[in-house]
C-alpha cells in the first residue's frame, strides 16, 4: 500500500479515555489511517476549514463524532458540518455513549451517516471501531 492508501480519520471527542481506546483500536487494524483527534466542535471546525492551527490539515476521509461535546456539542457540530458544501460529503459516524432514540433521531435527522453507541467493553469497543473501518474503507466507495 502507497501513502495515498493510508485513510485520514478525525475524531472529535472530548473523553481521553475513549480517545485513547480509539487509537489502540485503530493501530491494531489491518487499516493503514492516520488519526487527527481534538477535543471540541470549535478545533474540529477549524481543523476542517484548515484555519489557525490547522493549516495543514488533511481532508478527512471519516469522522468519528462524539455528541457530548464542550461548548457546541455533537449535534451541532454535526449541522455545521452538513450544512458545508465543501464538508457534507465527508462521512460521520456517531459515536455516542447515548442510546437514547431522541438522540439517535437527531443524528440522523442532521445527516449523521450512521450512529454507533459505545460499547463499554475494551474488546467489543476495539471490535466495533474495526467494523466501521471495514464498512468505510473496505466496502463503501468513498469520493475522492
Amino acid at each position: 500500500m502507497g501513502e495515498k492508501d493510508t485513510r485520514d480519520v478525525l475524531l472529535i471527542e472530548d473523553d481521553s479515555g475513549d480517545a485513547g481506546l480509539v487509537k489502540i483500536a485503530i493501530r491494531r487494524s489491518h487499516h493503514l489511517c492516520r488519526l487527527h483527534h481534538v477535543m471540541d466542535g470549535q478545533e474540529a471546525m477549524a481543523f476542517l476549514r484548515r484555519q489557525v492551527g490547522h493549516a495543514d490539515a488533511p481532508r478527512p476521509d471519516l469522522i468519528l463524532l462524539d455528541l457530548n461535546l464542550p461548548g457546541r456539542n455533537g449535534h451541532e457540530v454535526l449541522e455545521e458540518i452538513k450544512a458545508d458544501s465543501l464538508l457534507r460529503m465527508i462521512p460521520v459516524v456517531i459515536l455516542s455513549t447515548s442510546g437514547a432514540e431522541r438522540d439517535i433521531k437527531t443524528a440522523y435527522m442532521l445527516g449523521a451517516n450512521s450512529y454507533v453507541s459505545k460499547p463499554m467493553d475494551v474488546e467489543a469497543f476495539t471490535a466495533a471501531i474495526h467494523s466501521i473501518q471495514d464498512f468505510w474503507f473496505g466496502i463503501a466507495q468513498l469520493p475522492k
